[in-house]
């Protein structure tokens, strides 16, 4: 009997083997979980050994030697590798565990809970086809690969969550409740925000995504102008249903932003990915992506020189075309809007620009002082927020 290589998972840390079966090692936000390998319909909670007694680091590969040792009958070992699937060792006490959306972890800080999904390193293609209704030019369709996984926040960053990391001010036009995305920040803003988050949580390394994570993200498979298939309707994604897509018919126009999770989930269990609000990008916006074959890409502004970021998503202020997938659009650091939020990654430090996240000191997120946003209070209203709102449509409007 052949079987196929088993491979590490790419969230795991390590795998290890002792007397009681196989698990994998997970870090997150500084604490490390344990997840036991479960094969076919969970008729043991160990796949267990027969020769090997001693804890010890397994090989990123396995097969059918490694196999042969396993305590199965015949039936069983035809279904390890086909239905193994990993199980947290604690499911009800862990913050950490498995879904139909697959790997996820919980972040909270005091009352706030914020939900990270595991996004798989792999291979995709950027941008759009030139027979994509309504697409730009700067879409340029091209290869991308990443070579590690990421944590991705399940949702923009909500006023709770603001508050409960920075304290002070909520900065957002629409906040009649807290689920609301934060918006009305800037890029320092946001830039603050995570150094606090990371100073509170000791190894979080959280950061925003980059242009081609974001997009690979939002994508989740797919190949069509939005995640949920070729057209999009306001059940679906928060956007301005006056402006439908691509002769599609007209819907709601909601004018405000609604709280996360509020719309369907894409299939990797990523809330409002489209519409609602922009999200930040870590990337120094380039007119030109290319067509060529890139790895890992992420463009960083030359030093002291700044230039304008990348957003992406589209938000509730935006017609059909502007919440695909492949839209990119672009805003001044400084730039503060109702319709512009921010959405947390946790990466790598090989892929984190500058020092890798603020400074790490020992506390609580409960114990630590909390200081203010430094967020001044501008209400999102009259003549100063029309012309501000209208100056970042024309921005992104007048590009062809």
């Amino acid at each position: 009997m052949t079987f196929s290589a088993f491979t590490k998972p790419s969230w795991a840390d390590s795998i290890v083997r002792n007397t009681e079966g196989l698990s994998a090692n997970l870090r997150f936000a500084g604490n490390d979980y344990r997840f036991c390998l479960q094969a076919g319909d969970g008729f043991n909670h160990y796949i267990e050994l027969r020769r090997f007694t001693e804890a010890g680091p397994l090989p990123e590969k396995w097969g059918e030697r490694f196999i042969n040792t396993i305590l199965l009958n015949q039936e069983d070992r035809r279904t390890l590798l086909t239905q193994a699937r990993w199980e947290p060792e604690n499911p009800t006490s862990w913050p950490v565990g498995v879904d139909q959306y697959g790997l996820y972890a919980d972040l909270t800080v005091n009352d706030v809970t914020q939900r990270f999904r595991w996004i798989e390193p792999g291979s995709f293609m950027m941008g759009s086809s030139p027979d994509e209704p309504e697409r730009y030019d700067d879409e340029t369709l091209h290869a991308v690969t990443l070579t590690q996984g990421f944590w991705l926040a399940d949702t923009t960053v909500t006023q709770a969550f603001w508050l409960e990391v920075l304290g002070g001010h909520n900065p957002s036009h629409f906040n009649d409740t807290l689920q609301n995305p934060v918006e009305q920040v800037s890029w320092e803003h946001a830039r603050r925000f995570i150094e606090r988050l990371n100073a509170l949580v000791p190894g979080l390394q959280a950061q925003l995504p980059t242009e081609a994570q974001w997009e690979y993200a939002c994508r989740a498979g797919t190949s069509t102008p939005f995640s949920f298939g070729n057209n999009i309707t306001p059940d679906q994604v928060n956007y301005n249903g006056d402006w439908p897509y691509a002769g599609g018919e007209r819907g709601l126009n909601r004018k405000k932003t609604v709280p996360v999770k509020s719309l369907p989930a894409n299939p990797w269990g990523l809330y409002e990915m489209h519409g609602n609000v922009w999200e930040r990008c870590q990337d120094v916006w380039q007119d030109n992506l290319g067509t060529a074959t890139v790895v890992d890409p992420l463009t960083q502004p030359d030093a002291g020189t700044g230039g304008d970021l990348v957003l992406r998503g589209g938000s509730w202020n935006d017609r059909g075309r502007n919440v695909r997938s492949a839209f990119r659009s672009l805003n001044t650091p400084g730039l503060r809007s109702s319709d512009l939020g921010f959405r947390l990654a946790l990466g790598h430090a090989e892929l984190k620009p500058g020092s890798g996240g603020g400074a790490v000191k020992p506390a609580t997120a409960r114990d630590a002082p909390r200081p203010d946003s430094g967020v001044a209070e501008q209400p999102q209203a009259g003549l100063a927020a029309a012309i501000r709102d209208r100056w970042h449509q024309l921005r992104k409007k007048t590009r062809k």
